[in-house]
């Protein structure tokens, strides 16, 4: 969760910007800081480069968790969650990272570490992130299935 309010921080937004609006800032703030802007200027090129690689990251991230962008993919998500089971998991920094067998990857934010050792202890994963992980947390895909 830090890492979604320092990302909105970052570009000025709320939860409730819009993709449009979203776009529109993140081009503005990297006119800003773009690293051409500083010809003569090697320190400033220096750290305009961080900071663009910075409002790049969040730009993408915040894209990756926004309303419009989960409704786009909510029937394959869906699919993913209520179809197909989970292949496996990870949890770091709060972050659980499910991969299920139709190779689509999702990771869920903000996830408490006693939660990840219920599912880890629980009979079924696949049933237990049903009940207890989606639905529950903020989500993003982080990868799907490449197809041959």
């Amino acid at each position: 969760m830090k890492r979604i309010v320092e990302h909105r921080k970052l570009l000025g937004v709320d939860k409730t910007v819009t993709l449009k609006e979203l776009k529109t800032i993140y081009r503005n703030v990297m006119k800003d800081s773009h690293p051409d802007k500083f010809v003569n200027d090697d320190e400033g090129k220096l750290q305009a480069e961080e900071k663009s690689k910075t409002v790049i990251e969040a730009y993408h991230f915040l894209v990756s968790i926004n309303a419009e962008t989960q409704e786009k993919y909510r029937e394959e998500y869906i699919e993913t969650t209520t179809k197909s089971n989970i292949q496996d998991f990870y949890f770091e920094k709060q972050i659980l990272k499910v991969t299920h067998f139709d190779g689509n990857s999702y990771e869920y934010i903000g996830v408490p570490k006693n939660t990840y050792i219920k599912m880890v202890n629980a009979e079924s994963p696949s049933r237990f992130a049903r009940r207890h992980i989606y639905g529950s947390f903020i989500y993003r895909k982080s990868g799907e299935a490449v197809e041959n």
